[in-house]
This record gives structure tokens, sequence and C-alpha cells, in this order.
């Protein structure tokens, strides 16, 4: 579980990042499961954008995608959402201090 000050921290550090992933209109697939598994494998946070024709929120595709990645929900604003989970890797080196 994330303390509010370790989530204030990562918005702003996730305020300078661009949108890496989009969910379009095929919604929350698995193969779109396993992109933001990869990327938070890689990155820690990341940052995606729901397009306008997806049936569902932005809201909604965040908590849909933590729960199957076990990932945390950062932020929600607007069409863009953040998730972040720490690297499981051994020897990864962090760039969030939390």
């Amino acid at each position: 579980m994330i303390t509010s000050k370790q989530r204030a921290y990562l918005r702003s550090m996730a305020n300078g990042m661009n949108s890496i992933i989009q969910v379009g209109k095929g919604g929350v697939t698995p193969e779109l499961t396993e992109a933001f598994n990869e990327a938070l494998e890689a990155r820690e946070l990341v940052k995606a954008n729901v397009l306008d024709n997806n049936l569902l929120d932005a809201r909604e595709v965040a908590q849909i995608i933590a729960e199957r990645t076990r990932s945390e929900v950062i932020q929600v604003i607007g069409n863009r959402f953040v998730l972040y989970r720490k690297c499981r890797k051994p020897g990864f080196k962090s760039q969030y201090d939390i």
C-alpha cells in the first residue's frame, strides 16, 4: 500500500511523462494487460491514455488493469491515468525512492 506522500511524489514524477499506451475501442484485452505488465516491469511508472471511442472511462480501465497487473492506480485525470508497480527483477535499481 502506498502512502499519500508516496502517491504525491509519484504523481509529480509522472507529470512530465508522455502516455506510452493507448486503450482504444477494443477495451481491456489480455494482450493489453500483457503490454501493461511488460511496461510496468521495465519502467515501474506507466502513463496511459483512454481514447474517446472506448466504452469504459479512464477510472474503470485503470481499476481493471491495476487488478490484473497487481499495480496501484496513482492518478486519473480526464482520459489519462498513471499506474505504479515496484519492479520484481533481482538487481533492478529503481529510479523512484519510495
